[in-house]
């Protein structure tokens, strides 16, 4: 179904069919590349799936020999055990699982309500599979049962919680932090030109609540792992998102996402209106950038001349108008550009001692 209007649903958007992302010319972009069986890649990177390398409907996690299909909903129901809830939130309640010995993550619906959400979310773990985004397990449509990989570092939230800890401190580096933001930024990327179209990253309304998306793996990389809220986003289909019905303030949104009819009354201001909010595209993930990045850069020795380097992108990340924004795919070029010469520069310096 085509829908010509700012995509929305009861809490952000709609499920739609995973056989219904055919990955066809309309969702060609500047710098990727078709691959067999409608997938896509980047011109500059590894395919974007399978994991661990299985071959499609696949998983392999960190500890296993071979790779195992996707479980259906008769090994989820028979084989999965629940050890205890670590997270709960509108659309899923998520359990701390165990299935053959291997630890999961068991995500279950929270409310009848969200149940569209839910099945978005599922779809679009399915379809975006690859390096960027959390290893789909299983899962079972009859019971609304979600199995993922399970990531014990948890969220973005505790990233200076968990390397201000004994055993990972030493990894509490410059090299550390600009590489969680290359992931970052990355996975941006994927979204952008994905299997399933263009994708803007709907819960990313706060630094928290962004942060709160990418879970941290036991080696200090980021997986994308809500995708309940990707609306897709077409310019010449007239296919834009609005991420929620409520009035978005503060200054982490993009510009185009506040209410561009704001002011007092007597000024000629009007008060928000869902239906008169203009749509937005994928650019206002560009702009949150620059200030999850200085996040996650924090205090460390070198994170100044990261933020050196990168002054100049960021500055265009910032631009007011959205067109005038690098893609997620430059700014990605450029980070992975300061982050290999930052390298060679520490580098070269020890040598010299």
């Amino acid at each position: 179904m085509t829908i010509q209007k700012p995509f929305q649903l009861k809490r952000k958007l709609s499920a739609q069919s995973v056989d219904s992302f055919s990955g066809g010319p309309e969702h060609q972009c500047r710098g990727c590349s078709p691959l067999f069986g409608g997938l896509w890649f980047r011109n500059d990177e590894h395919p974007m799936s399978p994991h661990m390398g299985c071959p499609p409907r696949h998983f392999r996690m960190a500890s296993m020999k071979t790779c195992y299909p996707w479980l259906q909903c008769p090994q989820v129901k028979a084989e999965v055990r629940k050890l205890k809830l670590i997270g709960q939130g509108a659309v899923k309640q998520v359990y701390l699982s165990e299935w053959r010995g291997q630890k999961v993550a068991l995500s279950t619906l929270s409310s009848p309500e969200y149940l569209e959400d839910f099945l978005h979310g599922v779809t679009m773990l399915q379809t975006l599979q690859g390096p960027q985004v959390v290893q789909l397990v299983g899962w079972c449509p009859e019971e609304v049962l979600l199995v993922t990989e399970y990531h014990p570092l948890g969220s973005l939230l505790s990233l200076d919680a968990t390397l201000a800890q004994e055993r990972h401190r030493s990894r509490d580096t410059w090299q550390t932090r600009l590489r969680l933001a290359l992931d970052y930024v990355s996975a941006l990327s994927h979204l952008h030109a994905s299997p399933a179209g263009c994708r803007v990253m709907c819960d990313s309304n706060s630094l928290e609540k962004t942060l709160s998306q990418f879970l941290l793996t036991a080696d200090f990389r980021l997986v994308v792992n809500d995708l309940d809220a990707l609306p897709e986003v077409d310019q010449s289909r007239g296919l834009l998102a609005k991420c929620g019905h409520r009035e978005l303030t503060g200054d982490f949104v993009a510009p185009e996402q506040l209410w561009p009819f704001g002011g007092e009354e007597d000024d000629g201001g009007q008060p928000f209106s869902d239906e008169l909010m203009p749509g937005y595209d994928h650019l206002s993930d560009v702009w949150k950038i620059p200030d999850v990045t200085r996040h996650l850069m924090g205090r460390v020795p070198g994170g100044d001349v990261a933020h050196f380097h990168l002054f100049q992108i960021h500055e265009e990340c910032k631009r007011r108008d959205p067109r005038l924004r690098p893609s997620a795919l430059d700014v990605l070029a450029v980070y992975r550009s300061v982050y290999a010469n930052m390298g060679r520069d520490a580098a070269g310096s020890r040598d010299m001692l």
